[in-house]
């Protein structure tokens, strides 16, 4: 657990400590080259992708490198054991489950920060308390699948879907009246993305 916490603050430590050598500097040099992706990606395409691509690039193998800190070395291929048990157990859906309990805190912090913006919800923009509910979808939804994501519950692989074909439908709706924005975009990618690799995985979920 130690060495996992090591790893969580820089990349690789926990390894060092282990003695680990070889793993530590592939775990340190991985992390650095994904989080420059990330940031260089963000410069092309602005904040909102550069926050995305983090999720979905460097983020998962920063959680993954410390996780293989926490399991300590092994006779065989360490990255090898270490990928496989994460995907035997879920952490991988877990790990989502994560993003989206911390998605539903900043979707309501924005909300609670922004309460006069109006959401576009299918080319229309609610006010009082209909357009009240229509903002509080989203993290209701990132709440209720999140923590099922985390507990590997079967209704959460159904949830999941309701949330992703109110999240494309919404998205391709707002596109078609509003036009594209970067925000806008990324979303649909997220949402493109995750429902490619949840269904891919749902077997993890409906087991």
């Amino acid at each position: 657990m130690r060495a996992a916490l090591f790893s969580l603050l820089v990349p690789g430590l926990g390894q060092l400590t282990q003695r680990r050598v070889e793993q530590a500097a592939v775990a340190f040099l991985c992390t650095v080259a994904l989080v420059g992706a990330s940031l260089g990606l963000g410069r092309v395409s602005g904040r909102a992708a550069e926050v995305f691509f983090f999720m979905i690039l460097a983020l998962p193998w920063w959680a993954l490198q410390a996780y293989d800190a926490y399991l300590g070395p092994t006779t065989g291929s360490d990255w090898r054991r270490t990928v496989r048990t994460a995907w035997q157990r879920g952490h991988d859906i877990r790990f989502l489950g994560v993003l989206l309990l911390i998605s539903a805190v900043i979707d309501t912090f924005i909300i609670l920060k922004n309460f006069d913006y109006l959401l576009p919800f299918y080319c229309t923009k609610f006010s009082g308390i209909p357009g009240f509910v229509t903002k509080a979808i989203s993290p209701v939804l990132h709440l209720a699948v999140g923590y099922g994501f985390m507990r590997l519950t079967r209704w959460a692989f159904f949830i999941y879907l309701v949330y992703a074909a109110y999240g494309f439908t919404n998205g391709i709706v707002n596109l078609a009246c509003f036009g594209p924005g970067r925000i806008r975009n990324t979303l649909l990618a997220a949402v493109v993305i995750s429902t490619i690799y949840i269904l891919w995985r749902r077997g993890a979920l409906l087991k």
